[in-house]
This record gives C-alpha cells, structure tokens and sequence, in this order.
C-alpha cells in the first residue's frame, strides 16, 4: 500500500513538472521566426522501490545542445541510470519551416517612375541614332564642299593661266636677229623686231664688244662697262616692225684690237669677238609704273682674210626675254 501511495505521488509531481514544460514549448514555437527543437520533459523524482514513469519522447533545446538539466545534474536518479534505457539514445528533432514572406505590393508611382525611365532611355538611343546620322551626312557635306572648292580653284587657276596666256600672246615680244649690211661690204647689223600683237616703246639700249679665246672665258652673266641709253626721239615698234641696234664690220676689228699682235690673233683665231647687249621696252597700252620687259641678244663675229660672218650664239644667261 505504502508503494502504490508512492506511486500516485510521484505521477502527480511528473504531471505537474511536464506542463509548464508544454506550455512554454507552445509559446516559443509560436513567437520564435526560426527553427527549433522540441523540449523535453522533466524527470520524474526517483523515489526507493517505486516504478519511475516511462521517459517523453521530446526533447528540450538545453537537452538536444548536450546541456544537463535539471533532472539530469549529478548525483540525480536519472543520471545514474538515463531512465532505465541507453545512455546513448538521441530523441528525434522536430523542424518547423517558416513559411515565404508574400512579395510587397508594387506602388503605382514606382511603375510611373519605370516606365519613364523606359521611355527616356529609347528617347535617347533614337536621339543618338539621328545624331550619328546627321554627323555622317555633315561628314559627306563637308567631302562634297572640299571637292567643290578644290575644283573651284582649279578653275580659277586654269582662267588665271589662260588668261595669263592671252595677256603673254597679246603683248609685244622683241627679238634680236643679224642681217648683213646693205651699204657696208663684209659688214652686219644687230636687228630688233617686234614680234608680239601690239605696240612696244623701246625704254633704253646697251651693248658690249669683247674679245676672248672662246665662250668658256667669259663671265658667267653679261657685265657692261657703260651705262644704258635711251633714244633720244621716242621710238614706237608696232608689229611686225624692225629697227637697227648696232653694226660692224671689218674695219671695227682694227679698232676694238688696237694692235697688230692681236688683230693677227684674231685673224688666226686664236681669239673671238663678242657682241652681246639687251633692249628695254614697255607694252605701249600700259602705264608708266607697269614693269617693263628686256631682251637680251649674244652674238660671234668671224673674222677672215678676206671674208667675214656673224652668228648669234651664246649661253642662255645672255639670251633672256622677259
């Protein structure tokens, strides 16, 4: 009898540890956002030659993390002998999943604010589509413009070189020849014709007689010893006209020699004479102040025994028309 009195006092001490017990697993499993594990009973006092009460089946956090208890602390019942079973039983564990938050409502400014964006971003794409066009079509404008320019200079430079041309076939041009004279036996004339379209007023004249072993000899440009002379009357050649510079014969020789010993050189050519001289003019239809032309002429007198000649001849620097 005394063992059964027993035995109901301690289901009745095991009753009233396990439902706070229960009672707190219920409120945290309802609070807590995360998992855990279910807890475990208290253990039932261990009272001598009574029947202990079979173990529960949960398990409390402090229980499943290997934390003792308090009904599991040195020295206890259970401690000794893990309620009669195993020491090394696991209780089983009990999750429970959190359910998925539901997706936040879009706000209607938001969208207004994402299709705006939208819209400025394909604004700008086509924007920049027609501005990559419109610098490629400048681009082309610009090529075209070039092209033109450079044609139109082209055009002006030919109308300038023709009409260059026209001024140069329209001008007078003066040129020097040699004619044998007509009054003078062996003797020659330095002759000026206009060959040129209009008029030439001749400015002034030089000339020079020289003799040398040949042309090699001669400075490298026509130097004078006297100064240019203008024609005391104005002289006017229209074209096609001529007009006599100089003349010289045979009996010039004995005076530009001045001596036996060279004449007798001469005579042998073992020296040449050299006439060479130029002639200044203006185009009559222009003015005062217009630059003036010049031609220059280079001439060889032969000189024999009995028969003489005059060629023209010389180096480009002493022949110039300008």
């Amino acid at each position: 009898m005394i063992q059964k009195g027993l035995a109901v006092v301690a289901a009745l001490l095991f009753l009233v540890q396990s439902n706070p017990a229960v009672y707190g697993q219920s409120n945290h499993s309802a609070s807590a956002p995360v998992n855990h594990t279910a807890s475990t009973p208290a253990s039932v006092a261990a009272v001598p030659h009574a029947q202990a009460a079979p173990p529960s089946r949960e398990t409390s956090p402090a229980a499943a993390a290997g934390t003792p208890s308090a009904s599991t602390a040195p020295g206890s019942p259970a401690a000794s002998d893990c309620f009669g079973g195993s020491c090394d039983y696991q209780p089983p564990h009990i999750t429970i999943a959190t359910p998925a938050p539901a997706p936040a409502p879009w706000p209607w400014q938001e969208r207004i604010a994402w299709g705006a964006n939208i819209v400025l971003v394909v604004l700008g794409y086509i924007a920049i589509l027609f501005a990559l066009s419109l610098l490629r079509k400048i681009e082309r404008q610009t090529r075209y413009g070039e092209a033109a320019a450079q044609a139109a200079q082209e055009s002006a430079q030919a109308a300038l070189t023709q009409a260059q041309a026209m001024l140069r076939a329209e001008r007078p041009w003066i040129l020097m020849s040699v004619r044998p004279s007509q009054n003078i036996e062996n003797g020659f004339s330095v002759v000026a014709t206009n060959r040129g379209r209009s008029p030439a007023r001749i400015l002034s004249t030089i000339d020079e007689i020289v003799s040398a072993v040949d042309e090699a000899h001669l400075s490298a440009k026509p130097e004078y010893r006297s100064q240019p002379v203008a024609p005391e009357d104005p002289m006017i050649l229209l074209p096609g006209e001529t007009t006599e510079l100089l003349s010289f014969s045979r009996a010039d020789v004995k005076r530009i020699c001045e001596s036996e010993e060279r004449l007798a050189r001469v005579e042998k050519w073992e020296e040449k004479i050299f006439l060479y001289g130029a002639v200044t003019y203006r185009d009559l239809a222009t003015t005062d102040d217009a630059p003036a032309h010049e031609s220059s002429w280079f001439c060889w007198y032969i000189h024999g025994r009995q028969k003489s000649g005059m060629v023209m001849a010389g180096s480009p620097a002493y022949n110039q028309h300008t």
